[in-house]
């Protein structure tokens, strides 16, 4: 959503720090006000390649689009997951509209890019405006919720956009909002035996990236070594391109026990088309292995926030 209402993942350039969007009635107040400041446009067309960056690389796997669905902006606008456990499970969603009233009340107000293990344990990630610590939301295959709770290493912001769970299970990563070298790699809380709801949890490695990213909004496993990953950078001077759909090839699968690299490779830009102006705004990803589908939520600028912002579907050509 544009001028505020829209939840982001990144420290608040109003002054306030951790996002730029408001929750309740405030920030749909400013939504409001946005409907009539946005005027109509044709579809946007993709920025050119600069010089000086390295393009992107479809030779690195190409994804075609291959169809899309309206993302509601209240309930779909932050991030999205398959879940696989329960048989049938539906596919889940956040935006502000999904963020429970006891979550937000002790602050916890915004929650960012879901996942859920293989085995069924669904995580959302939360952030806060104050404080020193992120929590990761875990629901259990029977329905149960728990709370778990990291406080900040030195160093790493407050920033809780995205969580992405390793093929095994043991092991999830996590992101932080800016221009970045490194992703967080922490035990699967909920499922990887050393974490408790009672005790902080700990970082245990690092993803070490080899090309700067800017403003990842989500990440997915493709496999136990390889990420797909949804950046909203707004100036493509890293890759080229705005609004990259990323590729990070790991050095190994993530163990917690020690650093590992990440080769970035752009891909693509995501589709950017609406009937309005303005900034578009990429969010979560997901990549289902059951159909081979890879979905990313692109939100439209001004008016159109509410008409036609669409999860994308793509398959690998």
């Amino acid at each position: 959503m544009p001028l505020h209402a829209r939840q982001r993942c990144h420290v608040a350039r109003t002054g306030r720090t951790g996002r730029t969007g408001r929750t309740g009635l405030a920030g749909l107040a400013v939504f409001a006000l946005a409907l009539g400041l946005a005027a109509p446009a044709a579809a946007a067309s993709p920025a050119g390649a600069r010089t000086g960056v390295p393009a992107a690389s479809p030779a690195a796997g190409t994804w075609n689009e291959v169809g899309s669905d309206r993302a509601d902006p209240l309930t779909e606008s932050q991030g999205l997951a398959s879940v696989e456990v329960p048989a049938g499970s539906p596919n889940r969603y956040t935006g502000i509209g999904t963020i429970p009233l006891g979550l937000s009340t002790r602050g916890w107000n915004h929650v960012g890019d879901p996942d859920a293990s293989y085995g069924g344990h669904y995580i959302e990630p939360y952030q806060r405006d104050d404080g020193n610590t992120k929590m990761f939301r875990v629901q259990a295959p029977d329905g149960r919720w728990s709370e778990y709770v990291h406080t900040l290493s030195p160093g790493e912001a407050r920033n809780n956009s995205w969580s992405a769970v390793s093929p095994d299970g043991q092991w999830m990563l996590a992101g932080e909002w800016g221009t970045m070298t490194r992703l967080l790699v922490f035990p699967t809380p909920g499922v990887n035996p050393a974490t408790s709801p009672s005790a902080n949890l700990p970082q245990a490695a690092t993803v070490r990236l080899d090309h700067a990213v800017r403003d990842v909004q989500g990440c997915d496993f493709l496999d136990a070594t390889t990420l797909l990953c949804s950046s909203d950078d707004p100036e493509g001077t890293l890759f080229g391109i705005t609004k990259p759909l990323l590729r990070v090839d790991l050095s190994a699968a993530p163990n917690g026990t020690a650093d590992v690299t990440g080769h970035v490779t752009a891909l693509r830009q995501l589709p950017l088309r609406s009937a309005c102006s303005g900034g578009f705004e990429t969010e979560g990803v997901d990549y289902d292995r059951r159909t081979g589908t890879l979905r990313v939520i692109v939100v439209s600028p001004g008016f159109c926030v509410l008409t036609d912002s669409k999860t994308y579907r793509f398959t690998r050509g």
